[in-house]
């Protein structure tokens, strides 16, 4: 608490010689007085709480008028609130959904550990808007952008290999997510691609979709996912389903070019957590800008203080004309 005129506070002191004023009056000072015979008709009425009853209107005379002074004085308290305003970052997952995706270098297989560990880097930036973009020949929007965290996450678990025409469309998936970009009015754009093979399909080639990509401003992380050599694919054989190794084929150059081209990064998972490793380094990478502004709150406090007065007003009312003229 404060007082917004604290040099007010300095006619407490007035007060000073009011109170000594009255006590010499008390003490040293003359009252009215009568001859009697005898005082015995006097000595058992009163006493103690008699003679200092008539003191107590003068008491509260004094309360009232200190009370007033601190009301004048303009009491207040602040309190300190931070306002924040967060930015958030608007970003599409591009994910690689061909049938090569059910490889199981990765548990339980690399579009398995992709989802899972995708749903945990949703989870974790609760300020932005997120969206999914899926890709095998051809690609298609599995969730537009939003910040609804529970919805992106269903929709991320729905994705699975099959939904779509088998291959691997890098420049249909990456215009694709562009193109729910380029109306965004964020400050930071982005597009986190994975796959884990060879454009070999589609009506826009990669690099032509990373030079739209740099023109509105996107930028665009490529994770190439898969162990390096070969990894066990489960393949229909006459006895079954069998696992067989197979090449893994990356084309990390292409995957490089995209990202310096849109001054983002490339990166190489081959397993989960590698893969998780990544994620985090993104995510570190992008983070939200957020702007704490701090201002304080004021509450006027001499309304209670006024009420004191007031209340010790009325008090020596009832005081002087009611209880101290009854008083023996």
């Amino acid at each position: 608490m404060f007082f917004e005129y604290p040099n007010l506070l300095y006619l407490e002191f007035l007060l000073i010689p009011l109170i000594a004023w009255y006590v010499y009056r008390e003490i040293r000072g003359k009252s009215p007085y009568l001859r009697v015979s005898s005082i015995t008709p006097w000595q058992s009425k009163g006493g103690f709480a008699a003679k200092a009853g008539r003191h107590i209107p003068f008491i509260l005379r004094i309360i009232a008028v200190a009370a007033i002074i601190l009301a004048i004085a303009r009491p207040r308290s602040s309190e300190k609130f931070e306002k924040t305003d967060t930015e958030g970052i608007d970003i599409v997952l591009a994910m690689d959904v061909s049938t090569s995706m059910l490889a199981r270098d990765f548990v339980p297989d690399r579009i398995g550990a992709a989802k899972e560990i995708a749903i945990e880097f949703v989870s974790s930036r609760p300020s932005d808007r997120i969206g999914i973009v899926v890709f095998a020949g051809e690609s298609f929007t599995q969730c537009p952008l939003t910040t609804d965290r529970v919805t992106v996450i269903n929709l991320m678990k729905e994705v699975e290999t099959g939904l779509i025409d088998d291959g691997t469309a890098i420049g249909n998936g990456l215009a694709t997510s562009v193109a729910r970009l380029k109306d965004s009015d964020a400050k930071s754009k982005v597009v986190i691609l994975l796959t884990d093979g060879v454009n070999n399909c589609g009506e826009v080639s990669p690099l032509m979709a990373a030079e739209i990509a740099k023109t509105y401003g996107v930028r665009v992380y490529t994770i190439g996912v898969g162990a390096m050599g070969e990894a066990p694919y489960p393949m229909m054989t006459p006895w079954g389903v069998q696992m067989q190794n197979v090449r893994v084929e990356i084309d990390e150059q292409l995957l490089k070019q995209i990202a310096d081209l849109t001054d983002g990064k490339y990166f190489r998972a081959t397993d989960n957590t590698k893969l998780m490793e990544i994620y985090s380094e993104i995510n570190e990478m992008e983070k939200t800008r957020t702007t704490v502004d701090s201002f304080p709150v004021y509450s006027e406090l001499f309304m209670r203080y006024a009420l004191i007065a007031l209340v010790a007003l009325i008090l020596e009312v009832i005081f002087r004309f009611f209880i101290i003229r009854r008083l023996p």
